[in-house]
């Protein structure tokens, strides 16, 4: 039995109406994110109390990042030497093995592996913490009490951050810089002079390191602030949680991959 006009103009009415609930539903959220971010931002009057807070979320966020950013770093200088090594030698160039590590990692892997295991290892932990703290109702008490809570919770959280991501990404590239000499200089045999004057040489401050930092830094922002904008909407629940924390990992790493190709594309003048 064919469906009557009338029920297909019913199905075609209510697709058109879920669309439109979902785009402002989308829009809805990306105006609450802004907003949150605002808040987040204003650090507010007075530097003594938050700034000891902002210090333990630098140890909390940066310091305990290290282990795994280090050893990240180095495998990664070392996987890039050995497969750049195997690729250079068929054409007589191996010498150049210091100037592919560096700019590799300089430009690319450094910011972006750095941010996405920052977003796995401290936004998740951020969104937890933040998401338990709702849970408890830990951050109503400090409303009904007259306590901000974006100054005391959120804003020393994202410029942690902040501060962070940047000088973890300068570490993961410069661990990355060695691991590339530990395998390219003392395991293939090529010559440190060239391996670290062909780096030298092609290596610039502006054109390569700051615009690592400047991705880094952007990568901070987008990535902190996914994290703590979860834990803020998270489900009071368990479920809720453990879901805020793994749409955390997931839209930071997809962001961080998608800003990276839109300032990839800006700063080698794509657009």
């Amino acid at each position: 039995m064919k469906p009557s006009k009338l029920m297909v103009h019913h199905y075609i009415i209510n697709g058109v109406r879920r669309i439109g609930m979902n785009a402002l539903d989308i829009c809805a959220t990306f105006g609450r994110a802004g907003w949150f971010l605002v808040q987040s931002l204003n650090w507010g009057k007075g530097f003594k109390a938050p700034l000891s807070r902002l210090v333990y979320q630098v140890y909390n966020l940066g310091v305990l990042s290290l282990p795994i950013i280090l050893v990240s770093g180095l495998f990664v200088g070392m996987v890039l030497a050995l497969q750049g090594y195997h690729i250079l030698v068929d054409y007589g160039s191996q010498e150049a093995v210091g100037q592919m590590v560096a700019l590799s990692i300089l430009r690319e892997f450094g910011p972006v592996v750095s941010a996405l295991l920052f977003a796995g290892r401290a936004g998740s932990a951020l969104t937890a913490e933040i998401g338990l703290m709702k849970a408890t109702e830990q951050l109503s008490a400090m409303e009904i009490m007259g306590v901000d809570p974006f100054k005391r919770i959120m804003s020393p959280r994202l410029w942690g951050g902040i501060i962070c991501l940047p000088l973890l990404n300068l570490m993961f590239c410069v661990l990355g810089i060695y691991g590339g000499a530990l395998v390219a200089v003392d395991m293939l045999g090529i010559y440190e002079g060239s391996y670290w004057a062909n780096m030298q040489g092609s290596v610039e401050f502006y054109g390569d390191i700051v615009k690592g930092v400047i991705k880094s830094v952007v990568f901070a922002v987008v990535v902190t602030w996914i994290a703590i904008f979860q834990g803020w909407n998270a489900l009071p629940t368990s479920m809720g949680i453990s879901r805020a924390t793994t749409q955390t990992v997931v839209q930071a790493s997809l962001a961080v991959l998608g800003l990276d190709f839109v300032l990839t594309a800006v700063m080698l003048g794509g657009f």
